[in-house]
């Protein structure tokens, strides 16, 4: 008996985390198993300069720190200290960040992940016989602890296994009866099991049925009902479904049954023209409309480095999401009541253009709520906009996974990718890929060839 202890000691892993792994999921502690978990003190100095502001990062690090103190009771962090849960290892903080290999020296730079670095090089050679692997999710941090001979590993949790094989929300049926797409014509549904025999369908999933010429019919599973629902080309606010793809996204958004819906889809496949169209063709039905996304400051500088006040900082971020609004209004003319009506929202402040951070804590009740850009954002940070829907709230979110301008996220790891893959399925939910440009000839050319 005491054999064995002494090898599943021995076979305990090390983890050292990295700051971006505490902001990315403040709550990663707790996801190492059975291993132990090491926090450099150049950690909790970083963590220490992000306790104030009201961005995800700083809650995160304010969860964090509290987390540890409460963790640490009236032990000394010194000592490896258990993690809630009978199942995970031990956790301290480590003070020590001087090894024989330096690597502030070889790469001859003093800063923060050079003595993080340092941290893991140490940790190693105290504990020989034990795997020691750095947690990061930079991925420039990786590749030097690498050539130190370092192990070190991105951080999984809240990564989906592969983008190619992400949830598109579409299916194309061919050689289906003539006879079933004049029943769906005339009668607008049909029984699922006649066209999809024994394949199993999501619920809200959308199908194109074709018969092998030119007939064709678009259609929406309704699980409930067991049945495919036609989908008929729907003008929303003035703005005209182009393709079918696009068709299938104004339904999803104008469907008040579905209360969360994702837009996937590359620059110009109209994404946030499509859900803005769609919230203003039913702004009867909610007390307001929000048009918000993350802001990401170019080169990751902070935004207080740009001039003016903080609506002069703001207004760049968020000129992106106007454009959507004047290219609506420039559907009416002046006389139109449509065009009038646009602009009592925003004044009314009905509609509001504003940045994520702005509606983080709120809770939301009666709104119909857009999210761009949502590829910018964890997996906790969607979760987090999700559990504030209140009553009669039907959230969109909107992005391109390969388009993201945060350090710390990929096509794998972002939230747009992680809701996905996690909530497909849900009869709650509905999600279509946008795949054909229809911005212009110019933008399609770019994507394809550039």
């Amino acid at each position: 008996m005491p054999i064995k202890k002494a090898k599943t000691s021995i076979n305990k892993k090390i983890f050292v985390l990295d700051t971006s792994v505490i902001i990315y999921d403040h709550t990663a502690i707790k996801n190492f198993a059975e291993h132990d978990v090491v926090i450099p003190i150049t950690v909790l100095e970083e963590l220490d300069n992000f306790k104030k502001g009201n961005d995800t990062k700083n809650f995160s690090a304010r969860y964090f720190t509290r987390y540890i103190d409460t963790l640490s009771g009236k032990n000394t962090l010194q000592d490896w200290t258990p993690i809630n849960g009978s199942t995970r290892g031990n956790f301290k903080i480590e003070m020590n960040s001087s090894s024989k290999i330096n690597a502030e020296k070889i790469f001859d730079d003093k800063k923060a992940d050079h003595r993080i670095l340092n941290t893991a090089l140490y940790t190693a050679e105290a504990n020989p016989g034990r795997k020691v692997i750095l947690v990061t999710k930079d991925i420039n941090l990786r590749i030097k602890a690498k050539s130190l001979s370092l192990n070190a590993e991105d951080y999984e949790t809240g990564k989906i296994k592969t983008v190619d094989e992400l949830y598109n929300g579409r299916s194309e049926i061919l050689k289906v009866d003539t006879q079933c797409i004049a029943d769906i014509y005339n009668l607008g549904e049909t029984a699922a099991l006649k066209v999809l025999k024994k394949n199993q369908a999501f619920p809200n999933h959308y199908y194109v049925l074709k018969n092998g010429t030119s007939n064709s019919v678009l259609t929406r599973y309704d699980k409930e009902d067991d049945k495919l629902k036609r989908v008929v080309k729907t003008a929303a606010f003035g703005v005209i479904p182009k393709n079918a793809e696009q068709t299938f996204a104004i339904d999803a958004i104008m469907n008040p049954d579905i209360k969360l819906v994702s837009i996937q889809g590359v620059a110009g496949t109209g994404k946030t023209l499509l859900s803005l169209a769609g919230a203003l063709e039913q702004r009867r039905n909610y007390h307001q409309i929000y048009l918000a996304r993350p802001i990401v400051p170019l080169s990751n500088k902070d935004i207080g480095y740009l001039p003016g006040d903080v609506n002069s900082k703001l207004n760049p971020y968020m000129e992106p999401l106007w454009d959507n609004l004047k290219y609506i209004r420039s559907l009416f003319t002046e006389k139109d009541k449509e065009h009038k009506q646009l602009n009592e929202m925003v004044e009314s402040q009905k509609l509001v253009v504003c940045p994520l951070a702005y509606i983080r804590g709120r809770s939301l009740s009666n709104v119909f709520f857009i999210v761009d850009e949502a590829q910018n954002l964890t997996p906790h940070e969607v979760k987090t906009i999700i559990t504030r829907a209140g009553e009669n709230t039907k959230i969109v979110f909107t992005g391109d996974i390969h388009q993201i301008d945060t350090p710390y996220l990929d096509a794998q790891s972002n939230g747009l990718s992680y809701l996905i893959e996690k909530v497909k399925g849900q009869p709650l939910y509905a999600h279509i890929t946008l795949e054909k440009g229809e911005r212009s000839e110019l933008a399609n050319l770019a994507n394809e060839l550039l």
